[in-house]
């Protein structure tokens, strides 16, 4: 970049504050300097000036004819050492996180949106209990019950000897087998639950600078409206700006807690199921009692997590610091007082107690589908409700962007659990197929693990010829682009190669405006597709091999290899995922492919799924508007933010969340940015056109920078209004000169998404934002070094 673009003399102070984009960037790189120093921050994220600059305010003879550049760097909140490639197990949770702030802005409609945040945080708390439903079905049933319970299982298994049912030891029996297995879900969801808890501290508890209810608008307002708050006030800032945006301490606390006894009840119920259905048939009449008793417990408990999660969405008028102790201390504790008391049942000595078949309950996987597919048609309809109230032809899908995110969620979540159940009975059956043999070792998981697994091939086919259409229609657009590239550049010689290589980038890059569509078919045939998985294993209550085992011979043999082919690509797409998000954190090319669809994911705080990754944002925007705030009223000077792809998104929310007078001494340089292409589309309530629009007039003055070849950053498409001059610069020319030439005499590159600053505009588009800008009055500065402006 150009540190050295001169300014006006007369303006006062100036600085500049990049913020980089996907995939991260060095300090050295952004400043141009091997030699940076930390100004402020920590390890995390952190501001660095050049060492030369390090106390820039103590001498501002030396910066009358530039700006003062700095570096925010925030990708250590997102990435680091090859360990976080674990949160990927969480990445489920992620994507229903999504669907909550995917709804469509609906003025006026808040009961409305409220049932919108309540039917996605239902179909959030559905995934927890489906994740640890997993890992009792790999623990309790195919270890516990199935293969200790069958002497040709722990033949070959010599650490499963003490549970042998064969060897009649202390643990032999199911009751005492099941109480030791429940431990290892049990600790999944204590884990989880440290996991949330100790990132929200390191990540999502910092304050914005101002705290003070400021007026808001219709969305998000679920907890005023159950208090019967009246009519909001007029707007004064949009959703993005309000104080307790950027800060759901009490929300996350709540759902934190309600998730956590969730997924203690699904381990307690599990056990507590076993015993109390031998109890029924053995007559036993006080166990009998104690196990109807425990069951009724866990169902009064379990009504009041869907009150917690039913009760309180998002309030976003002012910090909300509070925690409601009575739900966050006792509702996990009387859960887990409960899974102790199913544990000390279940032990309870029944020697007459033999493990056959699978363990009972295996039908939970058939509700737990049949409840997400019922909660998604649900938010669909909801979505089109709202969608209806104030439509844009922008918006993706039509405002079912939601739906169709959690309908994917879902998938990924069975696609995870059932790829760990079945390759968990592959291992401990040796050469059989699970459900398939009938004097296998053990009978494998639940039916409908292995329905789901037979339609992962049929989905495949059926994404086959989309992907067939985009591909001839990305070569027809390439080849249409041919005749406006030559006559962007008006060059005397044509180069037939050259003008393809930058027509074909061009079409590739408008992939991106593809997306709505694709995830439509996706989300529509997973739908669909799984909503059969259902029926057939409900139906038939035997794997798909068996069930047209009567039918002819093609059919029976096509279901029989869609149930082989689905279950080892469910198992090998689980172990191809894991191991690609390891290589993503470790390698900056992979982290960089897949970078922007984890940062606009980890970008939103968690209001649907407590254990969802932390959003990063909840510490940057805060970072990033405490560093405008204290520059500029210590210094009365000019700032610039610069932002680059996701960089864009992080400052202009934080532009949005500064006070007003500081605001008029900001501007907004934003380039490669997503906030229409992608944000705006995508979560049109927050970064809809309205809301660019709002964005547009509150800041002082903005500009943004693109190119059609780039994949990620378009136009905002905020119109010129009154004193504010149209935000877009036209398209830039990527690559700058079409061939050969006396300054050239090189080819130059098809920079795409980077390398935005190498771009003569770039500084001319800087110098003009900072001749617009008007100093303010300087505070009595507390010293003179530019550390203590931090």
């Amino acid at each position: 970049m150009s540190p050295d673009t001169p300014v006006p003399q007369s303006g006062g102070p100036a600085l500049e504050l990049l913020v980089h984009g996907v995939g991260g960037a060095t300090p050295q790189d952004m400043l141009g300097d091997p030699r940076t120093v930390r100004i402020t921050g920590d390890e995390k994220a952190a501001v660095f000036r050049r060492t030369d600059d390090e106390h820039a305010e103590s001498h501002p003879e030396r910066y009358e004819d530039r700006p003062i550049p700095e570096a925010y760097c925030w990708s250590n909140l997102t990435s680091g050492n090859g360990a976080r490639a674990l949160w990927l197990l969480l990445l489920p949770f992620m994507v229903v996180n999504l669907a909550h702030w995917m709804r469509p802005r609906a003025k006026g409609r808040r009961r409305t949106t409220r049932l919108y945040g309540v039917l996605v945080r239902l179909v959030a708390l559905s995934l927890t209990v489906l994740l640890t439903a997993a890992a009792c079905e790999v623990a309790l049933d195919l270890v516990a019950w199935q293969c200790a319970g069958s002497p040709d299982c722990t033949r070959e298994r010599s650490w499963l000897g003490f549970l042998s049912s064969a060897r009649g030891g202390w643990w032999s029996q199911p009751g005492r087998r099941l109480a030791l297995a429940s431990v290892v879900p049990a600790a999944l969801v204590g884990l989880l639950w440290y996991l949330s808890n100790r990132t929200w501290s390191a990540y999502e508890s910092q304050r914005p600078p101002t705290g003070e209810d400021e007026g808001e608008g219709d969305e998000g307002l679920e907890e005023d409206e159950e208090k019967g708050v009246g009519p909001a006030q007029p707007v004064v800032r949009p959703a993005l700006g309000r104080p307790g945006f950027w800060y759901g301490r009490r929300l996350v606390a709540r759902l934190r807690a309600a998730h956590t006894a969730a997924g203690f009840l699904t381990v307690a119920a599990a056990v507590t199921g076993a015993a109390a259905r031998h109890d029924r048939r053995a007559a036993s009449t006080p166990l009998n009692i104690c196990g109807l008793l425990l069951e009724t417990a866990l169902v009064v408990v379990l009504l009041a997590v869907l009150w917690v999660v039913f009760r309180r969405g998002r309030s976003e008028k002012r910090i909300d610091a509070r925690l409601d102790r009575a739900a966050v201390c006792y509702l996990p504790g009387a859960a887990l007082t409960l899974l102790a008391l199913s544990l000390l049942y279940a032990s309870w000595s029944r020697p007459g107690w033999a493990s056959a078949a699978t363990l009972p309950g295996d039908v939970t996987f058939r509700v737990i589908a049949l409840g997400q597919g019922v909660l998604v048609v649900a938010l669909a309809v909801v979505a089109c409700v709202l969608h209806r109230r104030e439509r844009h032809p922008r918006t993706a899908m039509s405002g079912l962007g939601g739906p169709a995110v959690a309908m994917l969620a879902c998938a990924l979540g069975g696609v995870m659990t059932g790829g760990v159940a079945q390759r968990v009975a592959d291992w401990l059956d040796g050469p059989g197929t699970p459900g398939m043999d009938g004097e296998a070792a053990i009978i494998g998981p639940p039916v409908l693990l292995s329905w789901q697994a037979s339609v992962i091939p049929v989905l495949l086919i059926v994404l086959f010829v989309p992907a067939v259409v985009l591909g001839v229609r990305t070569w027809l657009a390439a080849r249409r682009l041919a005749g406006p590239v030559e006559a962007d550049y008006a060059e005397g010689r044509r180069d037939e190669v050259r003008t393809r290589r930058i027509a074909g980038t061009r079409a590739r890059a408008a992939l991106t405006d593809a997306a709505p569509w694709i995830v439509g078919i996706v989300s529509g045939a997973t739908l669909l597709l799984g909503a059969g998985a259902v029926a057939g294993a409900w139906a038939s209550g035997e794997v798909p091999g068996k069930a047209f085992g009567d039918s002819h011979g093609l059919v029976e043999s096509v279901a029989e290899t869609a149930q082989s082919l689905g279950s080892w690509l469910i198992g090998f797409g689980f172990i191809l995922f894991v191991t690609w998000g390891r290589r993503a954190y470790r390698d900056a090319s992979a982290r960089r492919t897949i970078g922007i669809l984890w940062d606009v994911g980890t970008f939103w705080p968690r209001a649907a799924h407590p254990f969802a990754p932390p959003c990063y944002a909840e510490r940057a925007v805060p970072d990033l508007t405490w560093r405008m705030c204290t520059w500029t009223g210590r210094t009365g000077g000019r700032l610039v933010i610069s932002g680059h792809s996701q960089g864009s998104v992080l400052a202009a929310a934080a532009v949005w969340q500064l006070p007003a007078a500081t605001r008029r001494r900001v501007a907004l340089l934003t380039y490669g940015s997503p906030l229409e292409r992608l944000y705006g589309r995508w979560f049109p309530a927050y970064f809809g056109p309205l809301a660019l629009r709002e964005l547009g007039s509150q800041v002082h003055c903005w500009r943004n920078l693109w190119r059609r070849t780039d994949p990620i950053g378009g136009p905002v498409l905020v119109p010129a209004e009154g004193e504010h001059p149209d935000v877009d610069h036209d398209a830039l020319k990527d690559p700058v000169v079409y061939g050969r030439s006396e300054k050239h005499p090189l080819p130059e590159p098809i920079l795409g998404h980077s390398e935005y600053q190498a771009d003569p505009v770039f500084a001319t588009a800087r110098r003009e934002l900072l001749d617009r800008l008007t100093p303010g009055v300087p505070r009595q500065a507390q010293g003179s070094s530019g550390r203590s402006s931090g």
